[in-house]
């Protein structure tokens, strides 16, 4: 099951857009602050990005809602800041989001043997605690979670299926990919569309459903692309591998996603919305865009073309870290999660998962892109056609700087 945290909007589109650049801050600090307060410590750990944009996506549609200080951290550099209230509506959906799929991630990572033996017990108490969290915390909005749930559950027999068809029928049975991709669909169907009901916006409901349908979808995919030559080394469940689907199939149904979500949003005029571009919209550009670069695929603008057909041949894709990381003893990752996780220093370091041993970026890198010449980092080198000033303008790599 894909997990949310392909949404990462970039400080620099915010005042494009004439949107306060703290804005995501405050709502990342209202749904920690939010899921610390609401279900202890621990539960900060299941902070991510696009829980945080069903945050802002409400806000958006309903206008701005309560603000409240919060004391010093030290993302904020130990300044105090007037954060989203955690009783506000779209951090209490971003908190059972958050829950939800944090339980479903560390699910994946028992099943999928990412834990030493001993660790695989405390793991699987603490997702079935944040699965039971989650359905009390979307009791407090009027939000059914029992489909998500029953879909999250089905994956597991989903991809047994698709491992393992059935041979005793005549023809063997076949699983699709939008298959093994709908609980994911499901879900973010679900949170998106409810952020419209929330918002008191029920006309903006079927478009954000349809919306978060491929966001989910493109959750999925983005994951299953990123992850193939890792999973083919480890032995591992890769949706492209199981139903045979090579690499540009796979982006260009990424692509078709994208341009579904642009259609609902314009057909529902959430487009309009200068925070729905910022936070939604151009974020999902960007990440199609970096995939087609490590694809080998040339997109945008002609300044990449020429960069990306010297790095590498099409749909090459870039070759697995040489040395597996080594995954933490039970006693290592319980240090990680008590001294990075709970006390929310994962904001603001790079840090070890607990989980795989895996190298993890602070969070913080994943809010606000810094400088602009940071932002274009990852765009391919589109920054060197940009103009003396060092700014990307039109440059079309939507770093939006």
């Amino acid at each position: 099951m894909a997990v949310f945290g392909v949404l990462k909007p970039c400080a620099h589109g915010a005042a494009k857009y004439g949107i306060d650049p703290g804005q995501w801050q405050a709502h990342m600090c209202g749904l920690c602050l939010g899921l610390r307060d609401g279900h202890g410590q621990l539960a900060r750990a299941a902070t991510n990005t696009d829980a945080i944009v069903l945050s802002v996506l409400t806000e958006a549609q309903a206008g701005a809602g309560a603000r409240t200080m919060a004391a010093p951290c030290p993302l904020r550099g130990m300044r105090r800041a007037s954060v989203v209230s955690a009783n506000a509506p779209g951090v209490q959906l971003a908190a059972t989001a958050s829950l939800l799929l944090g339980a479903a991630k560390i699910g994946d990572h028992v099943d999928d043997g990412d834990a030493s033996v001993l660790a695989r017990g405390p793991m699987r108490k603490v997702s079935n605690t944040w699965a039971v969290r989650a359905q009390r915390q979307a009791d407090l909005i009027g939000l059914d979670v029992q489909p998500m749930l029953a879909a999250i559950a089905s994956q597991s027999a989903l991809e047994a299926v698709a491992v393992q068809p059935d041979r005793r029928l005549e023809a063997v049975q076949v699983i699709t990919l939008d298959e093994l991709t709908g609980p994911t669909q499901l879900c973010a169907a679900t949170l998106f569309g409810h952020t419209a009901t929330l918002a008191g916006r029920p006309e903006n409901v079927a478009a954000l459903q349809e919306i978060g349908r491929h966001v989910g979808r493109i959750a999925h995919l983005a994951d299953a692309i990123e992850d193939l030559e890792r999973d083919r080394a480890r032995g591992r469940f890769n949706p492209l591998e199981a139903t045979g689907t090579d690499l540009p199939r796979a982006y260009d149904l990424l692509r078709e996603s994208e341009s579904r979500i642009r259609q609902a949003a314009s057909e529902a005029e959430l487009d309009q919305l200068p925070t729905v571009r910022w936070a939604l919209l151009d974020p999902l550009a960007s990440l199609l865009r970096r995939l087609g670069q490590g694809l080998g695929i040339a997109v945008g603008h002609a300044c990449r073309t020429s960069v990306t057909a010297q790095q590498q041949s099409p749909y090459e894709f870039p070759s697995p870290p040489g040395q597996r990381p080594n995954r933490p003893s039970p006693f290592k990752a319980g240090g990680l999660v008590l001294g990075v996780y709970c006390t929310g220093m994962a904001c603001c370091i790079d840090h070890t998962s607990p989980c795989t041993g895996e190298q993890k970026d602070a969070w913080a890198k994943h809010c606000d892109c810094g400088s602009c010449g940071d932002c274009c980092s990852g765009c391919g080198d589109c920054c060197s056609c940009c103009g003396d000033d060092g700014c990307c303008g039109d440059c079309g790599c939507d770093c939006n700087c």
